[in-house]
Order: C-alpha cells, then sequence, then structure tokens
C-alpha cells in the first residue's frame, strides 16, 4: 500500500488568475505548488492536497505523512516579531500577505502530527512555522551578506555553490545528504531560537539554520525547496514516503493483532 502524504497550500482569489471570468473573480482556489506532488509520486507516495475545511486532527488521522509547504511569513503575533501586519490587506489577493486562518490551520496539523507520530517535512515556512509552533522564535529578516539567502535566481536551481549547508552526524539529514549540501535559498527570515524538542542540524558557514528535526519524531524542517532542485536527486522526499511507509506497515501488523 503506498502511503498518503498530505501537502499544505493556500487559498487564494479565482480573479488571482489571469483572463479568470468576472463573475466567478470573488470565489476561493486551493493552491499549492505542484512540483511537491512529483516530489512525492517520485518516492512512492500518494500525493493529496489538504484543504483548510476539514479538521486538523481528523485529516492526520487519515495521512501517513505531511509536508508543510513555503509561502508568505508567519504572522509575527505567532512568536513576537516587530513586523508591521496590514489588516487590510487580504492574502487572498495578495500572495505576500500574511495569512492568520492559513498559519492557525498548519499549526494544527503540525501539533496533530507531532502528537501522533506521524511523519511531517516543514519546507521554508513551513520549516518557520514548525518552530514556532514549537515555541521557537525568528529572526525578522536577514542582512545579506556573503552568502545569499534571498537569491535573485528563478526556480527550479540546485543553489549557489557558495550556500552549502553543512549537517550534524547522526541526524536525519546527515543521513540522507551525507556530510553537506550546497542548496538553492529564497528567504528572508530563519529560525532564531529552536522550539522544544528541536535541534538545529543544518547551518550555512554564516551560522543560518537551515534544517532542524524534533527527537523521538520522524519530524524535519528544511529551510530550502527540496521541490524546486532542478538537477541534484533530492532525497527527503524518499525519507518521508519511507517514514509513513514504515508507520503504516507497523498499523497494520498492530490492527492484525488486535483482530486475532
Amino acid at each position: 500500500m503506498k502511503p498518503l502524504i498530505g501537502i499544505t497550500g493556500r487559498q487564494l482569489a479565482l480573479g488571482m488568475v489571469a483572463n479568470t471570468s468576472e463573475r466567478f473573480r470573488e470565489q476561493r482556489i486551493g493552491s499549492y505548488f505542484s512540483a511537491f506532488a512529483d516530489g512525492v509520486a517520485a518516492a512512492g507516495g500518494i500525493p493529496v492536497l489538504i484543504p483548510f475545511a476539514a479538521d486538523a486532527a481528523d485529516v492526520v488521522a487519515q495521512l501517513d505523512g505531511i509536508v508543510v509547504t513555503g509561502g508568505q511569513d508567519v504572522h509575527p503575533a505567532r512568536w513576537g516579531g516587530l513586523a508591521a501586519v496590514d489588516p487590510t490587506v487580504d492574502p487572498r489577493w495578495d500572495h505576500d500577505a500574511h495569512d492568520a486562518e492559513r498559519d492557525a490551520y498548519e499549526a494544527a496539523l503540525i501539533v496533530a502530527a507531532v502528537d501522533s507520530g506521524t511523519p511531517l517535512l516543514g519546507v521554508c515556512r513551513g520549516h518557520q512555522l514548525l518552530n514556532v509552533v514549537l515555541g521557537g522564535t525568528l529572526i525578522e529578516h536577514l542582512d545579506e551578506g556573503p552568502i545569499v539567502h534571498s537569491a535573485s535566481y528563478a526556480a527550479p536551481s540546485d543553489g549557489d555553490p557558495g550556500h552549502v549547508v553543512e549537517f550534524a552526524e547522526g541526524s536525519v539529514p546527515h543521513v540522507v545528504y551525507g556530510a553537506r549540501r550546497v542548496t538553492n535559498s529564497w528567504h528572508h527570515q530563519a529560525v532564531n531560537r529552536p522550539g522544544n524538542g528541536l535541534r538545529v542540524v543544518g547551518r550555512t558557514p554564516d551560522g543560518v539554520v537551515e534544517c532542524i528535526e524534533l527527537a523521538d519524531r520522524p519530524v524535519v524542517g528544511v529551510q530550502w525547496h527540496p521541490e524546486w532542485t532542478a538537477t541534484q536527486p533530492e532525497p527527503i522526499f524518499d525519507w518521508l514516503v519511507d517514514a509513513a511507509s514504515r508507520r503504516t506497515a507497523d498499523e497494520l501488523v498492530l490492527d492484525r493483532k488486535a483482530m486475532a
């Protein structure tokens, strides 16, 4: 049985799509980057889009793994940030606007996944939200230095050769990638203080946190975009699907024992 891997996205107004009829401009659409689905499917999983509609705990109970994807900044009120927020800007019509509804729903998914031991991969914003949900903080804005984090190149990309992430020995990314990895980079915020139970397992040479993982749980956050890697293999999706597959197999064994 192939594991079901839920993928989060965002809700936008249909009018954001060019040439939409005026009759339907205000209707919402569920949107996510299809490259995530490609990565999950290539690793042997079945990708499933997660809308905001159903109870988060009920959704997690039906899934074998979850990807919390990238997007706009996490609302600063969630972690004590000082950035100004314009409450009049609608995230359905502005893809960079803070989205409190998305924050709340994805936070509930993360809590349910952690509580149930469901494998979870947080990517970029998802990596940062994971940290915030577990009580951590973020760096409000990174000043660019020799290592560029908010890159100007287009997706997909393998990243700039100078953007090297070094991984802690024995960590999930160390097992998956080896000691280091050149990654792409499109972010202006970063993990500051790690949340409860999280440990930093990947940094660039300038000290910016690029990867975190949760002790005793199959939960990993990465700051780069594995779905948009251009030519390098992206085994982090294999890790997620494998973890989800083993969880499914364990549950089947337990079910059979209960029926015996």
